[in-house]
């Protein structure tokens, strides 16, 4: 059975940080390469960073600077720092697995609420 299961969110103040994870069960994770994505009310979902070993290390010019995405296979988990954290960023972020060859084969996770407030 697939899963990803995010975590790590929460309510954080304006400035602050948070770490999110994603741990992947149920599929080669290697064989796959990983998502974020973000969702705010009323807006559509949103790519945020993802890894490739082709392409690298990709960011929305939103995020640049402020968060890092990295994997850790030997867990199976992808992580997002998102540091410097603005209201903006307040959204349920998702965390998807792509497969490097079959092009349409991904799977998404349940989501993960992010808000940022004082």
């Amino acid at each position: 059975q697939v899963q990803l299961v995010e975590s790590g969110g929460g309510l954080v103040q304006p400035g602050g940080s948070l770490r999110l994870s994603c741990a992947a069960s149920g599929f080669t994770f290697s064989s796959y390469y990983m998502s974020w994505y973000r969702q705010a009310p009323g807006r559509e979902r949103e790519l945020v960073a993802s890894i490739t070993a082709r392409n690298g290390l990709k960011y929305a010019d939103s995020v640049k600077g402020r968060f890092t995405i990295s994997t850790d296979n030997a867990k199976n988990t992808a992580y997002l720092q998102m540091n410097s954290l603005k209201p903006e960023d307040t959204a349920v972020y998702y965390c998807r697995a792509d497969n490097v060859v079959l092009v349409g084969r991904y799977y998404w996770g349940q989501g993960t609420q992010v808000t940022v407030s004082s």
